[in-house]
């Protein structure tokens, strides 16, 4: 489980709020009202949520304000947190005993796409669509390009561009790859000192390898089963070189704190986070590699097949509660999925002035030029995104 803390740019840090934040306030406050048709609990409900991505260090203070603003629907929140990978797993066995323990969950696309192969969530679109507003319209165009890709089963609650980025530390790398065969050849001059984690349970893991079939020009860079021949041909390869893959993000970031790597995968949050923590030294640099194309990343709320009407009414409001602009505000945090918003016109002057203070400090002002000037895609599908998975553990990770 990734424990550090990990929206494009285009919020532009001074923005105006006012009239337009406010705007999409109201728009949401009379669609929510009047699609209301579930039953009001007739006590307030304890909510079981489960995160899988890391995702409560963004939305756990919206989380707690709609408990705090809604006392008469939510007694408490119950968080618990648990790997990935698992997560299918426990939702179906659960499911298939009749005995539900998860009301609602926090999750990456690799959780997501799990869950949509077993038919695991709740179809929330387009049956509850009054609800919410015109999502199009609400989201950034990277987080809308996501929510697409949930098939009205989850809703994105945070967005970045993500990477692949490469975080390195300026003392031992003096010659800092700028291609990829340069990466090549140094890893295969220092082996053992580039790493990236499985990308099953990592953002930057998965955001490297999904980033490489743009930058090696592959026949289809959104199909790794057929179209990734020199995708595949290059893991391997550079695979030679590389001592082992950690099961997550954080052990990438220490070994390269404490001197075990030189050069990691990384992505904006995961370099941005670690580094106001202490984990990574504030001065570690990155880079990226020529011709390289953004793979956007989100975190995703969705709610299992199974939880009672009683409770669905309530996690709808509590979804499209989420979505507006003030609770948006908080998704910029400590910079774990830096920038951190899904939606329009929530500038970093919404934030709490904490996280205001750290973006001033830890972001990086070559970020705003690379979001700009660099083509932004969406990650692989559901389908292809587990079969990506499968077949790197199979030919690349248990190699080692």
């Amino acid at each position: 489980m990734e424990q550090i803390k990990k929206h494009m740019v285009t919020t532009r840090r001074d923005a105006v709020i006012g009239a337009v934040a406010v705007g999409v306030t109201a728009a949401l406050a009379p669609r929510f009202a009047a699609a209301q048709t579930f039953p009001k609990p007739k006590a307030p409900l304890v909510i079981n949520v489960i995160d899988v991505a890391g995702d409560l260090q963004l939305s756990q203070s919206a989380l707690q304000k709609f408990a705090d603003t809604h006392k008469d629907l939510v007694s408490k929140f119950v968080f618990t947190e648990g790997p990935a990978p698992e997560l299918a797993g426990k939702l179906k066995a659960e499911q298939d005993a009749g005995r539900l323990d998860i009301d609602f969950v926090l999750t990456g696309n690799d959780g997501l796409a799990a869950g949509m192969e077993q038919g695991l969530w709740t179809e929330i679109l387009p049956k509850y669509a009054a609800k919410f507003p015109d999502l199009e319209k609400l989201y950034l165009p990277g987080a809308y390009a996501m929510q697409k890709m949930a098939r009205g089963q989850a809703f994105v609650d945070d967005w970045y561009p993500s990477g692949p980025l490469l975080e390195y530390a300026p003392e031992r790398v003096k010659d800092m790859p700028d291609t990829v065969e340069t990466l090549l050849a140094w890893a295969k001059a220092h082996p053992g000192k580039f790493m990236y984690a499985r990308p099953a349970n990592s953002g930057p893991g998965r955001t490297f390898v999904m980033g490489l079939p743009y930058i090696l020009g592959d026949k289809d860079p959104l199909e790794p089963i057929n179209g990734w021949e020199k995708t595949w041909a290059y893991l391997k390869e550079i695979n030679k070189y590389i001592e082992y893959y950690p099961s997550g993000t954080t052990a990438t970031m220490k070994e390269l704190a404490e001197g075990s790597r030189d050069i990691i995968a990384t992505t904006t949050g995961w370099d941005v986070n670690p580094r106001f923590l202490g984990i990574v030294p504030e001065e570690y640099k990155v880079g990226t590699l020529k011709g390289f194309h953004w793979v956007g990343d989100a975190n995703y709320v969705a709610i299992p097949k199974g939880v009672s009407d009683e409770k669905l009414g309530v996690l709808l409001d509590l979804i499209a509660f989420i979505l507006q602009p003030e609770q948006q505000a908080f998704m910029f945090d400590h910079g774990y999925m830096y920038p951190g918003p899904a939606i329009k016109n929530v500038p970093i002057t919404m934030a709490p002035k904490e996280s205001q203070d750290l973006f001033k400090r830890f972001g990086r002002p070559e970020y705003d030029a690379l979001i700009a000037n660099n083509p932004i895609e969406p990650p692989l599908d559901a389908k292809p995104l587990v079969a990506m998975f499968e077949k790197w553990d199979r030919e690349i990770g248990t190699t080692k």
